[in-house]
Parts: C-alpha cells; sequence; structure tokens
C-alpha cells in the first residue's frame, strides 16, 4: 500500500541524513519530490502545502547548528506525517456485550468487513455473533451466510423478514451468550434521509456501543465530506477504511479522517479473512519509512492461530519440544498471513526487498509435500523426530517414508532441517510466553528467516 509514498519518504530522509550541507537547492528538491507524492497519494494539498513550508522554514533557519537541523527537520517531516494521519483510538471492548453498528455506501466492502472483524476477535478468544440486519440488499443476508459457514463463525440471519428492527427484536434474544456482536446494516448510493433515518432508528433501539462507517480507500478526498455527513448524522464512533491494497488514493481517506476527527479503527488490507488491521498512525508511517511494524504482525500472527491448537501446543512448549505435524502447522500459519511479500513491510529492514512471483505457490507446494511425508512416517517418527539422527536406520526410514510419500529424499531432510531450526529456536528463548503459545519474538525469528531465505535466493 502506498508504495510510492513510502519510497519518497525513505530517499527524503537519506538524502537529509547524509547531506554535508541543507543548502536550499537540496532543499527544494526534497520538498518538490514529498510533494508530488504526497499529492498522488491524494493528501489534501493545503497539508502538503503546511508541511512544505514548516520543512522550508527549519532548513533555513540559522539558528540551528547544522548536524542538529538534519535530525531537526527528519524528526519535523515524522511528527507532521503522524499528525496528518491523525491520532492513534483503540476500539475498545467493553466488559458488558459488545454491540457494533456498521454502516456505510455500497459498495464498501461493508460485509467483507464484519466477517473480518469477526475473525479478528473471536481469534483473541471472544464469543463472537453476526447479525444481519440488510434487509435492502438481496444477496447480502446469504453473503454473511456464506462468509461466517466458510470461517466457522455463528451469524443469525432472518431470510425471511424484510424489516430490520422486525429483525433485531427477533435475533435480539439469542445473543445473550455472546460478548462481541457485529452487525450488519443496509446501504445506499449516498447517504440520503431515508439511510439516515433507518441507521438512528436502529441506534436507538440496539443501543451499540460503537457505530462504525466502513469506507474504501480509492474514494480518495472524498472521504472528507462521507465522514462529516456520516458524523454529523449519526454520530459515528470511528471508521475502517477497505482497500487499502489497491489503492493509490488511500492518503486522502486516512487524512480526511483525521481532519474531520473520526479515528480510523482498522484498515482492510486484502480481500482474505485476515486482511485487517488496527490502524496506528505511528506505526503505519514506521512502515511507509520501511522500519517494520513488528506489533502489527504480532496481531496479525494472533488471527491466523486457532486458540484450541494454542492450547495443546502449549503443552509441548512447556515440555521444550515440538512434533514434527506441529512445526508444519506453525509454518501454514505463517503462509495464512499472505505469505512473506504480505508480511515482509512489517519487519524491519525488508520493507523495500524484492519478493519474486511465484515464491508463495512454491512455498505451499512445499507444505502439501510435507504433509503427504507426515502421513507416511510411523506414530514415532513423528513425535519425536529425533531418531533420524541415529545414522544406521536413518537412510532406510527416509527411502521408505520417500516412496509411501512419493518425494525425494532431500524433501524429507528439507522438513527435518525445519524441524530441528523450531525446536532450537523454542530451546533457546529467554522469553516464552507459555500463555500465548509460541512467544513474539519466536515467530518474528521464524519471519525473519523466511525473509531471509526468500530474497537469498534470487
Amino acid at each position: 500500500m502506498l508504495e510510492r509514498l513510502g519510497e519518497v519518504l525513505r530517499k527524503a530522509t537519506d538524502k537529509i541524513a547524509n547531506a554535508i550541507f541543507l543548502d536550499k537547492n537540496l532543499v527544494d528538491t526534497i520538498v518538490r519530490d514529498l510533494q508530488r507524492a504526497l499529492i498522488e497519494a491524494d493528501v489534501n494539498i493545503i497539508l502538503v502545502k503546511q508541511l512544505s513550508d514548516k520543512i522550508k522554514k527549519a532548513a533555513l533557519d540559522e539558528r540551528i547548528k547544522e548536524i542538529e537541523k538534519k535530525e531537526h527537520i527528519i524528526k519535523l517531516l515524522h511528527d507532521e506525517l503522524v499528525q496528518i494521519l491523525g491520532k492513534h483510538k483503540q476500539l475498545k471492548l467493553q466488559p458488558k456485550q459488545n454491540r457494533i453498528l456498521l454502516f456505510g455506501l455500497y459498495g464498501c466492502g461493508k460485509t467483507t468487513t464484519i466477517a473480518k472483524l469477526g475473525n479478528y476477535y473471536a481469534k483473541r478468544g471472544n464469543k463472537v455473533a453476526l447479525v444481519g440486519l440488510d434487509v435492502h440488499r438481496p444477496a447480502a443476508k446469504e453473503q454473511l451466510k456464506q462468509l461466517a459457514e466458510k470461517n466457522k463463525l455463528t451469524a443469525f440471519i432472518e431470510f425471511e423478514e424484510d424489516d430490520a428492527i422486525k429483525t433485531w427484536k427477533i435475533i435480539k434474544p439469542k445473543l445473550k451468550d455472546y460478548n462481541v456482536v457485529l452487525i450488519d446494516t443496509a446501504g445506499r448510493h449516498n447517504l440520503d434521509r431515508e439511510l439516515a433515518r433507518e441507521i438512528k432508528s436502529l441506534n436507538k433501539y440496539i443501543k451499540p456501543t460503537e457505530s462504525i462507517l466502513v469506507m474504501p480507500a480509492d474514494i480518495g478526498q472524498a472521504a472528507k465530506k462521507q465522514a462529516q455527513e456520516f458524523k454529523d448524522a449519526v454520530d459515528i464512533s470511528g471508521v475502517i477504511i477497505t482497500r487499502m491494497d489497491s489503492s493509490a488514493k488511500a492518503g486522502g481517506a486516512l487524512t480526511a479522517c483525521a481532519e474531520t476527527k473520526a479515528p480510523v479503527y482498522f484498515i482492510g488490507t486484502g480481500e482474505k479473512i485476515n486482511d485487517i488491521e488496527e490502524f496506528n498512525p505511528k506505526q503505519f508511517l514506521s512502515r511507509l519509512l520501511g522500519m517494520g511494524d513488528l506489533q502489527n504482525l504480532i496481531e496479525k500472527i494472533k488471527s491466523v492461530t486457532d486458540e484450541d491448537k494454542q492450547k495443546k501446543i502449549q503443552e509441548k512448549l512447556e515440555q521444550g519440544r515440538l512434533s514434527l505435524e506441529d512445526v508444519v502447522e506453525q509454518v501454514k500459519s505463517m503462509q495464512s498471513l499472505g505469505g512473506f511479500d504480505k508480511i515482509k513491510s512489517m519487519i524491519p529492514g525488508l520493507g523495500s526487498a524484492k519478493i519474486p512471483e511465484g515464491v508463495l505457490e512454491t512455498q505451499q507446494e512445499k507444505i502439501q509435500k510435507w504433509e503427504h511425508i507426515i502421513k507416511s512416517m510411523t506414530p514415532e517418527e513423528k513425535e519425536t523426530p529425533e531418531i533420524f539422527d541415529d545414522k544406521k536406520t536413518a537412510v532406510s526410514r527416509i527411502n521408505r517414508i520417500a516412496k509411501g510419500a512419493g518425494v525425494n529424499n532431500s524433501e524429507i531432510r528439507s522438513l527435518l532441517k525445519q524441524y530441528k531450526m523450531l525446536n532450537e529456536m523454542i530451546k533457546g528463548s529467554a522469553d516464552m510466553d507459555m500463555s500465548q503459545g509460541m512467544s513474539q519474538k519466536q515467530m518474528m525469528k521464524l519471519a525473519k528467516k523466511f525473509g531471509k531465505k526468500k530474497v537469498r535466493r534470487f
């Protein structure tokens, strides 16, 4: 997302840091590049001019020493961009039932976002229910039903009822055991009186703890008008911006929300169920500058790791070892993040690494082969792979397994090598978080390990 802007920001900070003298020509060049990139990202031109003026003023301030000036301008650029992106505000769940009402115009990705949020909170141990109150769009109820079934989420939908308030009254008694209730509502082509009246009516009956506007990144500066209109009409508590992966205009949507003081809670970064993340302006800018965002990577890992499986793995971690099946499960979790190309910007120093096409597919093929290999092993071999360290029996075991799985011997050795690497990492880590299964630092190391391997290969 916003790769062009990130590249320009990195070059700008490098030019400032490496310059012997910050003369007018260099500053003008840097400012011109920044202006072009920010405008391409659809950031409000007034904000771009304000940032440009502040950088020029600081560069020409003779009261600041030359060495201190460079540090001052880099910090100024960072702080101003964070301010443009808005304040960080988390969507904090309350101890009582959380009723989160989502609304937006047609085509904003609201129903898909409901499922993503449901998965996000379910993976964090919450009991989640999806409620379908979009009674106007014919396919909305069926879409929500299919998304819920595909991702093992609970959905309450009344297919025969075409009134949103009546639907809520029917469903409400069934929700008492759920602490996170995500409610899908109808959209329109614009915020007309009818939509505003319906949302206000739903607010009155549902009494939501959060009222969230969903809008796509590709509407650019129009986001400011839309956010302000919804804020005035229904008092939104926050925004979720979708399609951040495909839009060069995402900067417009983000900065527009900041201007209207409508905090961005989450951003959608792709089509898959796990492609949603909490929006934090400082961490987002850190990724643009190539400095990574480990906190969001940790959160993504939580989103793809099943809590029940975590508990089972935890018991084995307490003994300091995993089985081969556990290793494959952990690698599959990493793949569920979208492959290394999806998470590289979150790992410090790897944001600008070029990942060739086809790497993700190759890794998926490898995982499938590993699963075939494990099925051809004896229970003892699966649970105690150290048995392959015995040189007397290792060759015959590997030959037998290769024949049964229909793979080469080298692919079996690759799996065993993966097992050793992960097991050593577990034994050698001093900061194991047993409440979370695999510790955060270990998963970071694993992510880096995969990343370096893929980058080195080309």
